[in-house]
Formats: C-alpha cells, sequence, structure tokens
C-alpha cells in the first residue's frame, strides 16, 4: 500500500485536523507544504480547480475534503469512529456544527498580537497582502451567511459551554476519540496555540481535552518535495472501482464539481462512480496521466458539462 501524501501548509485549521488524526492513528504519512493562497501548480494539476486545503493522494487517487480524508484514514486504520459518514446521527450532527459556523465564529477568536507575528515570521509581507486579498475575495463569493462580529461571539460563547458540559468522560463521546474531536479540536488549537487567545482559560475540561489531543501528535511524518507527488500520481494506476458504484446514470459524462459553501472553484473530468457519500472524477494531463479525484456529495454541486 502507498503511503498518504497530505497537501497541506503549517496553519492550516483543517490541515491540523487530519494532522491530529494521523497522529492518533500513527499513520505513516508524507508531508508535501503548499501555499497559503492559490496559485497552486501542483494541486492544480492534480485536482484541477478545487481549492480549499488539505488535499490527501495516494498513489493515483486524490481526496479532496476532510471527510473523505478522513474516511480513507479510518478504512486504512479500520478505525471507523473516524468517518462521519457512518457515525452516529449524533456525531453527524455536532460535526456539522464543528466544521461550520462554530468554525467561523472561531475565526474571530484568532485576531491577536501573537498570531499576526506568526503570520508576519512565517509569510512575506507581500504574501500577507496577496494572502488577505484572496480571503477577501472568496469570503465575497461566499454562499455561506456569516455572524456578525456581536453575533459569532455569543455563538463561540455559547459552543465553548456545550463542550466544557459534554465532556463527562476524557472525549466528547465516550473514552476513546472519534471524528467530532477532531472536528472540534482543529479551530481551538489555533486560538489556544497560535494564537494564544486566554479566552478559553475560564473552561477547564475543554483544557484538559485539548491537552489529550495535542498529546497525539502529528504521527511519523516525512517531508516530500510537492512536485515528487506528481511522479508518484503519473507512476500509478488509479484503484479499481466496484460495479455497483457505476450505475449512476451520469457516469461516463463530463461533469464539474464545486462546493456549494465557499471556495467554489470548480474542479472538471469525467465521472467516473458515485456511492452514498462521494463522487469521484477522472482527470488526465501530461503531469499526473490519469487519476481519480474523490469528492463527498454533501456541501458539493455536480452539474453535467454541455
Amino acid at each position: 500500500m502507498q503511503p498518504l501524501i497530505l497537501h497541506h501548509y503549517e496553519l492550516s485549521p483543517f490541515s491540523k485536523k487530519i494532522r491530529a488524526i494521523l497522529g492518533y492513528t500513527q499513520l505513516p504519512w508524507q508531508s508535501a507544504i503548499t501555499k497559503e493562497m492559490p496559485p497552486r501548480p501542483v494541486l492544480s494539476h492534480l485536482t484541477g480547480g478545487y481549492r480549499k486545503i488539505p488535499v490527501a493522494q495516494q498513489g493515483a487517487d486524490v481526496f479532496c475534503d476532510t471527510r473523505i480524508i478522513c474516511a480513507e484514514i479510518a478504512a486504512i486504520t479500520q478505525k471507523q469512529e473516524l468517518d462521519v459518514f457512518t457515525s452516529e446521527q449524533a456525531i453527524q450532527d455536532f460535526v456539522s456544527v464543528a466544521d461550520s459556523q462554530a468554525f467561523f465564529a472561531g475565526l474571530t477568536q484568532t485576531l491577536t498580537w501573537k498570531m499576526n507575528k506568526i503570520v508576519l515570521q512565517s509569510m512575506s509581507l507581500k504574501d500577507v497582502y496577496l494572502f488577505l486579498k484572496d480571503r477577501i475575495a472568496m469570503g465575497r463569493n461566499m454562499n455561506t451567511q456569516l455572524q456578525s462580529p456581536k453575533q459569532s461571539k455569543i455563538f463561540f460563547t455559547q459552543y465553548l459551554q456545550q463542550i466544557e458540559s459534554q465532556l463527562k468522560t476524557d472525549f466528547l463521546f465516550g473514552p476513546t476519540p472519534t471524528i467530532a474531536d477532531f472536528s472540534a479540536y482543529h479551530i481551538l488549537w489555533l486560538i489556544r496555540t497560535k494564537a494564544q487567545n486566554k479566552h478559553l482559560a475560564q473552561y477547564p475540561k475543554l483544557n484538559q481535552w485539548l491537552d489529550r489531543m495535542d498529546g497525539f501528535g502529528e504521527g511519523p511524518a516525512t517531508p516530500m518535495d510537492p512536485q515528487a507527488a506528481l511522479s508518484t500520481a503519473l507512476n500509478s494506476e488509479p484503484r479499481a472501482i466496484p460495479a455497483d458504484q457505476k450505475q449512476h446514470p451520469d457516469v461516463g459524462k463530463t461533469v464539474t464539481i464545486a462546493p456549494s459553501d465557499y471556495g467554489l472553484n470548480p474542479s472538471q473530468g469525467v465521472l467516473e462512480a458515485s456511492s452514498d457519500y462521494r463522487w469521484i472524477i477522472s482527470r488526465e494531463n501530461s503531469q499526473v496521466g490519469r487519476v481519480h479525484v474523490h469528492f463527498p456529495k454533501q456541501g458539493f454541486e455536480l452539474k453535467v458539462v454541455g
């Protein structure tokens, strides 16, 4: 089995979500660092227009969105508690809030001098300008309605109180972690560890839980030149697709797939498979050969071209 490649950058909260899961599972992985904003030439060859981070890769199969990446890690490690698609409804509902409303509300808690200092140390002034310009443009095109700063503060305080009261055991839904823990963790990691916002200090159970989550680390990672990921894809074949996933009437047609919330850039390819939770399209170019790109159905829109 080929190792998992993670295309990510250090301050990306959703990348931290995956790195923490890799730490929990101790799954060996290869670290391909990408830029904080497009253009990202390597990922463009692999995914087309998809712009969110992280992206994972195994050979010539490419996985977009952390829900799909987590499902892949769950399948490899036989830890189904990391797969949101097969989790109990209470966990699915929690993850839906944690990865959307709570995430965006939590971002307002990262606007500290400590965070500004970290950003300026890791990026040039030019890149900071380009990053802000990119995120402002992305925000204007969002289909997600954001709360006002006042509403965000109220919502996020209620969210923290919920977590504090829910932590009756070591983790949110019992004595062992589930996908819910990692979905809640990433923005709180950014707030406490990077932004060093003291707002979380008043929640003792939450901080003890964060310590446990921090303790998982990020697993056995090997640095990888992102260009090498293209060679990995070029020298591999996509994995076989079960026959029952080829029954959708649009299989074989050229389609576009794009997120329906933000980062709306579409990826184009031939629809190869449709299962309960995911779409798979094939893409082909001289840099990567033929790759299969996996997307979740929830939160994404598929359109037939032509």
